[in-house]
């Protein structure tokens, strides 16, 4: 089976600042670990289009949108202790946002499987707030405008970062066509995501422990998002994939193997809806490369 790779070369030009953690060098390795893909796989690439005015104000307001903008436009600058912009940032934001939505609208279509590698990630962004290196949630402008334009009424998003999607969170949690799973670890930054917090009975959060075996994690999420399948069939499943709940990141202490991240993968192609995994953190660049191949090869 095919994957489709929905990116943009803007992604390489988004540059916090030399001794930042979401680097460049992390997109460049897993783009060369999907270069050298096994025999036997296709992965048709696709360069993506910037996203919309339209498709991003189903999501962020313009004022949000425009602040980002002029921050690009005088070369950058700090938009608060952890996040950053530099020349080319807002660019990269508008064709990483663009990317999850031609990435989308294709499964969509064909029912095909995506991958989705761009930078800056996303799920920390709420609608007028960027912050924890989030610039625009392109998750979930990816699901509205699923919602919205593309036919699709249920939209299951599935968060594996090591650390809480709360802007991701924050604006689903009020929309019952969108259900929200998300295992991170807990006591962590942000600080959101307690499990009594059930949004309109559609969110569903895991704060678990660093350190525990990592067949803990696994089963634990498995068991979550079989839950929140349970009497209700999502039309598109959207992947959070933030390869920092791996074993040894620098920014988390999850136990997590990148095969972990196949077996996920493999069991939610058995709920019959298309996946388009969008990639959020990871900071071990190498380490990220091998996760993302593995369940890329997964998804075909």
């Amino acid at each position: 089976m095919t994957v489709h790779i929905c990116w943009h070369p803007s992604s390489l030009d988004h540059d916090p600042g030399p001794a930042h953690p979401e680097s460049p060098k992390r997109l460049a390795a897993v783009l060369d670990g999907l270069r050298a893909v096994e025999p036997g796989i296709e992965l048709l690439w696709h360069e993506s289009e910037a996203a919309s005015m339209a498709a991003l104000l189903r999501v962020h307001p313009a004022t949000h949108v425009d602040r980002l903008h002029t921050l690009a436009g005088i070369g950058g600058g700090r938009l608060d202790a952890d996040t950053a912009m530099s020349r080319g940032s807002f660019d990269a934001a508008l064709h990483a946002a663009g990317a999850a939505l031609q990435g989308t609208r294709l499964a969509l279509e064909s029912g095909t499987s995506v991958f989705v590698p761009v930078r800056p990630p996303g799920h920390h962004a709420t609608a007028d707030h960027p912050m924890g290196f989030c610039l625009l949630n392109n998750v979930v402008v990816a699901a509205r405008n699923a919602l919205e334009e593309w036919g699709a009424t249920r939209v299951l998003i599935v968060d594996w970062d090591v650390h809480h999607g709360n802007g991701t969170q924050a604006l689903v949690e009020r929309d019952d066509r969108v259900r929200y799973v998300s295992l991170h670890q807990w006591p962590w930054y942000p600080g959101t995501g307690p499990a009594h917090e059930r949004g309109v009975g559609n969110i569903f959060n895991l704060p678990r422990p660093p350190g525990l075996p990592r067949s803990r994690y696994v089963g634990d999420l498995q068991a979550a998002v079989e839950r929140a399948v349970d009497g209700w069939i999502p039309d598109l499943l959207l992947l959070s994939a933030g390869f920092d709940a791996l074993a040894g990141d620098p920014l988390g202490g999850f136990t997590l193997e990148p095969e972990d991240f196949a077996t996920w993968v493999t069991s939610w192609r058995g709920i019959g809806a298309p996946i388009v995994s969008v990639l959020e953190g990871g900071y071990a660049p190498q380490r990220v490369a091998a996760a993302a191949v593995a369940h890329v090869c997964a998804l075909s």
